[in-house]
């Protein structure tokens, strides 16, 4: 006799059939957003922001350098615009105010 187990009507016990393989998910590998970015007008800020994209093709652990780069651009970008113009700058000053005392 075998060592293997007859089972009814003298079939052979089999192991199941394998189960298929779930896709394995690897949290490490790089995934992009998808995050559509609106220009604003700015070269300067819509480069800094377009370069929130490079984030999308590097591991996580590469993203803080990606972040800590744009956020020190904007906040350069904003700083700027409380600066003083220095010596020979010129200053853009507003219009004349639209006369409101139209009379016919």
């Amino acid at each position: 006799m075998s060592d293997e187990t007859a089972g009814p009507a003298g079939q052979e016990h089999a192991s199941p059939p394998p189960e298929p393989h779930a896709p394995v998910h690897d949290p490490a590998t790089p995934a992009p957003l998808g995050i559509e970015r609106v220009p604003t007008g700015s070269p300067e800020v819509d480069e800094k922001l377009a370069r929130l994209g490079d984030a999308d093709h590097l591991p996580a652990d590469g993203h803080l350098d990606v972040y800590e780069d744009v956020h020190r651009g904007l906040r350069d970008a904003l700083t700027a615009l409380d600066t003083r113009p220095g010596p020979g700058q010129v200053v853009p000053r507003p219009g004349p105010s639209p006369s409101y005392d139209h009379r016919s």
